[in-house]
């Protein structure tokens, strides 16, 4: 055996041994965190957490908030994915490899590491503050407004999984399908949209689970509600900011419920990636 071979082969353990527990190092923390928002937030955990709504206080529960939720993640994926789907698509086959898909790609990914309270504020001014001054000053936070701003967090997640996906496509299926005379529109909505759709969906899957745990944001612009309001363009309640509320709440029942709440949170983004894995996942079988 060569010194060579012996060197690589002494390498690739110390590679595999550093790669194991870096892997069980992350699934100890996802087990302990789970662990403990379980562990505090049990108490809580009951029928009424899902039935009332947080205005009975220590009584209540968070059914106006899981319902608040729902509706701004809704709003904030609706607007986010037809508008990243649309220019990922661009980006990827018609200013693929020039200066302008270039500094989009570089002015998306400062938009993706952007601090969401920025973009909270950013939605502030431009949602809220002109509607406010069109009623007389009446600050007029709402439900759509948090949509907005849960959007802006969103969209360039979509923008660049769609990039990626549709880049991944052999151009050899672009080459046979314009060398018999297919329309390049109908090439990449009949086809290249197709064969990427899974990573575009599991693309817009991990956005949900992105803004689903935003919490800064819609302080600025949902503001809150402790009754429950189906209307978009109301104040309203959502999860990450009753959760900050009853933090920061002296009671020890208003701590269980925010744990409780932090725990339903939690499970509903790990549900998500588990959904996003399995599209993948899917769509590897059936190539093969």
């Amino acid at each position: 055996m060569s010194a060579l071979y012996l060197r690589r082969r002494i390498a690739n353990w110390v590679a595999l041994a550093l790669s194991g527990l870096a892997t069980l190092l992350g699934l100890a923390f996802l087990v302990w965190i789970l662990w403990e928002t379980l562990r505090q937030g049990i108490a809580a955990l009951d029928l009424k957490l899902f039935t009332k709504i947080t205005a009975y206080g220590e009584d209540g529960g968070l059914a106006n908030a899981m319902v608040g939720s729902l509706i701004i993640d809704f709003i904030g994926i609706a607007i986010a994915t037809p508008i990243g789907v649309l220019a990922g698509t661009w980006l990827a086959e018609y200013a693929n490899r020039t200066r302008l898909g270039e500094a989009i790609r570089f002015l998306n990914d400062i938009l993706l590491s952007a601090p969401s309270i920025v973009l909270g504020l950013f939605v502030y001014t431009i949602v809220v503050l002109p509607i406010t001054s069109l009623t007389s000053g009446n600050t007029t936070f709402s439900g759509f407004a948090g949509g907005v701003a849960l959007a802006l967090i969103a969209l360039p997640v979509i923008v660049r999984t769609t990039d990626e996906m549709l880049r991944l496509v052999p151009s050899t299926l672009r080459e046979a399908a314009l060398s018999l005379g297919v329309p390049q529109w109908k090439l990449t909505c009949q086809i290249l949209v197709r064969a990427a759709r899974s990573g575009i969906i599991t693309g817009v899957l991990l956005a949900l689970a992105r803004i689903s745990g935003e919490t800064a944001p819609l302080l600025f612009t949902a503001f809150g509600n402790n009754y429950m309001t189906l209307n978009p363009l109301d104040k309203m309640a959502s999860l990450p900011q009753v959760i900050y509320q009853y933090a920061n709440d002296p009671g020890d029942a208003m701590h269980a419920l925010a744990w409780a709440g932090a725990f339903v949170v939690t499970m509903f983004v790990l549900l998500l990636s588990l959904a996003s894995r399995f599209v993948l996942s899917r769509n590897k079988v059936s190539h093969e």
